[in-house]
């Protein structure tokens, strides 16, 4: 495994860590200024609609966010990559009660800027897993 591969692992291990923190500035740092979000069902998300929609949970957690984010194939090209994961993500309501739970694949276009990557576009494709 590559330099960049390991930068891009550790990336996602990142943005999942902090994630699960509440960390929204860490997580905002990980991406481009112009990183757009691909989501089923709504228009694409740029970073500052991806920081109005974070923002709340960050400053009083509704949920308590986890999450696993397997990464299936990372592709390094210069200073652009892409990867693929399989995502899973759980919300637990912060009051208790039953998690809401999404899950599916993310297909995400990385971008190296100042001798880092960045995540530059993300298709996230998770759907919700019913409860059983």
């Amino acid at each position: 495994m590559g330099k960049d591969e390991q930068e891009i692992r550790r990336l996602v291990d990142t943005w999942m860590a902090a994630t699960k923190a509440g960390d929204m500035e860490t997580v905002l740092g990980l991406m481009t200024d112009d990183v757009v979000f691909l989501v089923p069902g709504r228009q694409p998300m740029s970073k500052s609609e991806f920081t109005a929609v974070s923002k709340p949970q960050s400053d009083a957690p509704a949920y308590q966010i986890d999450g696993k984010s397997e990464i299936q194939e990372i592709a390094v090209l210069g200073d652009w990559a892409f990867m693929w994961t399989r995502l899973r993500v759980s919300m637990t309501p912060a009051g208790g009660g039953a998690p809401m739970v999404r899950a599916g694949h993310t297909l995400s276009v990385l971008r190296k800027e100042g001798g880092r990557w960045r995540l530059a576009r993300d298709a996230n494709m998770l759907t919700a897993i019913p409860e059983k």
